[in-house]
């Protein structure tokens, strides 16, 4: 399905798209198969990156992964999965707390914070029940984080959903492989 619809390369992207991806594909050195195929809708892929820039400042580096993670393995989005498993190590979260956050059981883990628990937890309830009866979850939440915090959550699980659906319609495939590709443990 995925392969009527033209890979854009960098140059044909519409500028101003060109100039909001131009960091990250500098950072990652490369330009994702996702972009190369949203780039055919500039201006929505634009806003999505916004709002991706503006839940990264709203919401903590860790409970921002442990919410993509979860989203992205119940959603079996290996593309999102294996990009941020890169990221948690870069930024020194570790493997160990990678594979607790994986394992989509919050109450067992102990490299987790109750703050990442409780966003895992609400992630995984609203995910189930697209929010509805997701109070107990939503309290637990505002226990442990900021209001402006909680709402992030909320908004953050729903970009995730939405970089599922995309990429598993379209059929991409992860352009970097888990980072637990080849070990046995």
């Amino acid at each position: 399905m995925s392969k009527r619809i033209p890979r854009l390369e960098m140059d044909e992207l519409e500028p101003r798209l060109r100039e909001t991806l131009r960091p990250r594909v500098e950072r990652l050195g490369y330009l994702g198969e996702f972009f190369k195929c949203t780039g055919h809708a500039p201006d929505v892929l634009r806003y999505f990156m916004e709002m991706t820039e503006a839940l990264k400042k709203a919401v903590p580096d860790r409970i921002t992964e442990a919410v993509s993670l979860t989203v992205a393995v119940k959603t079996g989005n290996a593309y999102e999965r294996n990009q941020h498993e890169r990221l948690c190590i870069k930024l020194g979260f570790g493997q160990d707390w990678v594979r607790q956050v994986e394992m989509l059981d919050p109450e067992k883990q102990d490299l987790m914070s109750e703050a990442e628990r409780a966003a895992q937890a609400y992630a995984l309830a609203a995910m189930a029940r697209f929010g509805h009866n997701c109070e107990t979850e939503l309290d637990r939440m505002l226990n442990a984080l900021e209001v402006s915090e909680t709402i992030g959550v909320v908004m953050l699980i729903g970009r995730y959903i939405t970089h599922a659906i995309a990429v598993n319609t379209l059929a991409l495939t992860p352009p970097k492989p888990s980072i637990f590709e080849g070990k046995t443990s």
